[in-house]
C-alpha cells in the first residue's frame, strides 16, 4: 500500500482590491455575483443597523426620546433623527440593500429623503 501526500494545495484564485485604501478579496469575474462588485457602503450598512437598534429601542420603552438617544450614543437629536428615518425605508429598499447587496445610487444623506417618499417610489428614487 502506498500512503497518500500528507499535504493537499487548494488554488482559489482570487483578485485583491484596494477600497477606501483597505485591501478587500474579490473572487473570479466569472463567480462573481451578478450585481454592483463595489457593494453597498459600509457608512450605509452601518446607519441601516444604528436606525433599527434605536427604533427596537424606543419601540420596548428602553427610551423614552430621541433626546434620550443622543445622549447615550453621545450625538445631536438631529442626527438621531435623521439616522432614525432609515428604519423606516420600503421592505423592498432593505432588501435590495442587505440581502442582494445592491449599492444605492445615493448617499446615505439622499437614503433619507427617499423615506419620506411612498414605498412604490423609493426603489426608483434610490437606485435609478
Amino acid at each position: 500500500m502506498s500512503s497518500a501526500p500528507a499535504t493537499l494545495t487548494v488554488f482559489i484564485p482570487l483578485t485583491i482590491r484596494k477600497r477606501n485604501g483597505r485591501p478587500k478579496i474579490m473572487p473570479p469575474a466569472d463567480l462573481a455575483p451578478e450585481y454592483d462588485d463595489k457593494g453597498v457602503d459600509p457608512h450605509i450598512l452601518r446607519s441601516i443597523a444604528k436606525a433599527w437598534s434605536w427604533r427596537r429601542k424606543l419601540d420596548s420603552g428602553q427610551v423614552a426620546t430621541i433626546q434620550d438617544i443622543a445622549t447615550a450614543e453621545d450625538v445631536t437629536p438631529v442626527y438621531v433623527g435623521r439616522v432614525l428615518k432609515l428604519a423606516y425605508l420600503a421592505p423592498a429598499v432593505l432588501e435590495r440593500l442587505l440581502i442582494e447587496r445592491r449599492s444605492p445610487a445615493v448617499s446615505v444623506k439622499d437614503l433619507g429623503l427617499a423615506v419620506d417618499l411612498p414605498w412604490l417610489e423609493q426603489e426608483k428614487a434610490v437606485f435609478g
